[in-house]
């Protein structure tokens, strides 16, 4: 499963992970700019978060709902605020929640951060837009940091997820998820076709020299 030098599992990159994170650091993309917290999921070293929020882009999110679950240090949400969406940011992190909170008044923007097991502090509503970009590891997590990372060695993150975001959507949602080569993809898709939910691929790209995947998720 495991292929990339990048890859967080390296015990390696662990240490200088923690090394370089172990203070604030800064971050600037698309013109959001801010500060990534100890103990935040950390973009400047994955390609994921820069990926969503190129791939949002294409989107008028104008007066549209928006969920970002899993939000870390709030990048996406903060770009679909800029441009006119109604954003909730939810994190299982209290680091990450209070990194989004200070990464707001960088940016000059408004959102509802949410510190939420993924739905489970968020009121019963239908979103326009939500968007996963999900641990996917099967490891069991040790610490709230880990989260963003190890989804659980039997996949409990992706049971629970695909056993709640069901209430979230309808046909007229747009609903995205991004994976990568590097996860187990077919067991995550078959754990989603129990709950009756479709992945539908919509983008496929390599960076960094690894395969990235945006997946429309939909209802069977």
């Amino acid at each position: 499963m495991i292929k990339k030098v990048f890859n967080l599992l390296s015990p390696v990159l662990r240490r200088l992970a923690k090394y370089y994170f172990s203070k604030p650091r800064p971050f600037n993309y698309k013109g959001i700019k801010g500060t990534v917290l100890p103990d935040v999921f950390y973009p400047i070293f994955t390609i994921s978060t820069k990926l969503l929020m190129d791939f949002i882009e294409q989107f008028d999110l104008k007066g549209k709902s928006f969920l970002e679950l899993g939000c870390g240090t709030g990048m996406i949400s903060t770009l679909a605020a800029k441009n006119g969406a109604k954003v909730i940011a939810s994190d299982i992190n209290p680091a990450a929640i209070e990194n989004v909170k200070l990464n707001l008044k960088s940016n000059g923007v408004s959102l509802q951060p949410i510190l939420s097991d993924l739905f489970k502090e968020i009121l019963p509503q239908i979103f326009d837009y939500i968007i996963i970009n999900p641990p996917y590891y099967p490891i069991n997590p040790l610490t709230k940091a880990e989260e963003a990372w190890y989804c659980g060695s039997n996949f409990e993150y992706f049971k629970k997820l695909f056993g709640q975001l069901g209430t979230y959507f309808n046909k007229k949602s747009q609903v995205f998820m991004i994976l990568s080569e590097d996860c187990e993809l077919e067991r995550i898709k078959s754990l989603a076709a129990e709950k009756q939910l479709i992945f539908e691929l919509v983008l496929q790209t390599k960076r960094q020299g690894e395969e990235n995947y945006i997946f429309r998720i939909e209802k069977g």
